[in-house]
């Protein structure tokens, strides 16, 4: 699918500012969809929104359809009687530039709550019809997925594996007894999703309705301590103890020495085939009710992935395994229709990734920060770009800021950094921002960071670190002083600009947040 010309940001909504702690849907977030049409930018683009596992990564979730209910906004409840403004102040503080996840996650838990409690009491009826409404229209995952917080919870949050027998291997009569004995955590966990997908649907229809469109991103693989793999178990590459047998990785790269050794239970392709893909099929309609296009995490493991024994240390000793390719594509196509997808197809690239990804018209990744390892013969380097049908990137989440980037580079990268931007270095990164805008690549995104100019302490993952990562959050006054003229001047120079005429007086302006 081709896309229109244009430009925007890659900002997780975590790292938006609020007064709890940890970015929301709240205000704070249509600000940023306020900063867009300011600027003539018309992509926001995100990581995955779905529940938050170990390390608080968002590609290691409970779920593959569920939602991350720490980003509903407490103010928002107020508005729907279910919160008092008392409530929610004497748990607002100020604002930093790192998530404390442990802190907002205790004051979420404790408003969420309270305002799960007051629903049935003082919710209005055209809410509580919607919260029917939803678990009757997402019953083909919700059930599975609130029992499975539920009974996880109720096990001291450890791994399925180590429940009540009758419960890991999804006895009939065990699931009837369980869905009765949690019944109450059960709804609690249904209602925040409920809550999670209406203030979400708020949000968006906010950017849609501004000409914002906003990305998404699947990841590839679920997590072995998930739903996904707990009610599919005939899905993944697991024994009979729900133990994992084959895990996910890549081989060693630019990230890694060692590579990258995921854990993820791989997927049986052959038996997803049988069944018509429909588990995936189901994903992708899930994720598209989300979002207005996608981007695929990991797109070369659909051609070819990387296997590793459950029981290596390092993802070294691998191998290659052919994936579903075209087949699965195919079937999502002819069930969905026009896929609006990107190709996150970064690594070694065989022939026959590109042509899976050419077959389908999906535009590829081009990262900026990539294209000064060697010469001139460099495929990141615009000069190189063979069509427009792709997305250039100063740098994505698993990159360093592209201050932080040039701070750390070789001599010999700066120095060809420096001879292709003509330039000194000291604006490195409007430099490689520049370089984005005025290449032939249909869209051009830029992680905020890179509009604020801030050195690596502002990072916000590295590859193959499970500590101290997805923290980053910036501050209003950080927002406040991007040079929006500059962007605004880049845009138009580069034919970037696909908005309408728009008026100011349509935004929500917020002077203090």
């Amino acid at each position: 699918m081709q896309f229109k010309r244009s430009s925007g940001i890659l900002l997780h909504p975590t790292s938006i500012p609020t007064f709890y702690g940890i970015g929301d849907f709240g205000k704070s977030a249509r600000f940023i969809i306020d900063f867009l049409v300011q600027t003539d930018q018309t992509i926001w683009q995100v990581l995955p929104l779905c529940p938050t596992g170990y390390g608080n990564s968002p590609y290691a979730s409970y779920s593959a359809f569920a939602g991350n209910y720490f980003l509903i906004d407490p103010d928002t409840l107020v508005d729907e009687n279910l919160l008092t403004h008392e409530e929610v102040r004497k748990h607002q503080h100020s604002y930093g530039t790192r998530v404390d996840y442990q802190k907002a996650i205790s004051i979420k838990e404790e408003l969420l709550k309270k305002a799960y409690s007051r629903f049935d009491s003082f919710a209005s009826n055209e809410l509580k019809q919607e919260f029917i409404d939803f678990c009757v229209e997402n019953t083909s995952w919700l059930d599975d997925y609130s029992l499975f917080v539920a009974a996880f919870e109720h096990h001291g949050k450890q791994v399925w594996t180590n429940w009540d027998e009758d419960l890991k291997k999804r006895n009939p009569q065990a699931l009837i007894a369980w869905k009765k004995k949690l019944s109450t955590q059960i709804g609690y966990h249904q209602w925040l999703q409920f809550e999670f997908h209406r203030q979400w649907s708020l949000l968006k229809t906010y950017a849609n309705n501004h000409q914002i469109q906003i990305i998404g991103d699947i990841p590839i693989f679920v997590d072995h301590n998930s739903a996904d793999v707990w009610s599919n178990p005939e899905l993944f590459e697991i024994d009979a103890t729900g133990e994992r047998v084959l895990v996910s990785g890549v081989p060693p790269d630019y990230f890694s020495e060692t590579g990258q050794l995921w854990g993820n239970p791989l997927y049986r392709w052959a038996i997803m085939e049988k069944q018509g893909f429909q588990w995936w099929i189901a994903r992708f309609k899930q994720m598209l009710k989300l979002f207005d296009a996608i981007r695929v995490d990991h797109f070369r493991g659909f051609d070819a992935y990387w296997e590793v024994k459950a029981t290596e240390k390092t993802a070294i000793n691998g191998r290659w395994v052919k994936g579903p390719g075209k087949k699965l594509f195919n079937a999502i196509k002819a069930a969905l229709g026009e896929l609006p997808i990107i190709a996150e197809d970064l690594g070694v690239l065989t022939q026959q990734v590109i042509e899976l990804r050419d077959h389908f018209d999906f535009p590829g990744m081009k990262i900026l920060q990539f294209a000064f390892s060697d010469n001139a013969a460099n495929s990141f380097l615009p000069h190189n770009y063979d069509h427009s049908n792709c997305v250039v990137y100063t740098g994505t989440h698993d990159n360093d800021t592209t201050l932080g980037w040039y701070q750390h580079a070789t001599e010999h990268e700066r120095h060809l950094a420096r001879e292709y931007t003509r330039s000194d270095g000291h604006r490195i990164n409007w430099e490689l921002i520049r370089l984005g805008m005025m290449s032939i690549a249909n869209q051009c995104i830029v992680p905020l960071q890179d509009y604020m100019n801030l050195g690596s302490e502002h990072r916000m993952n590295f590859p193959g670190y499970a500590s101290d990562m997805w923290e980053w959050a910036y501050t209003p006054s950080m927002l406040d002083a991007i040079d929006k003229s500059q962007i605004k001047h880049l845009i138009q120079l580069s034919n970037r600009n696909t908005r309408e005429s728009y008026s100011d007086s349509n935004l929500v302006h917020i002077d203090t947040i």
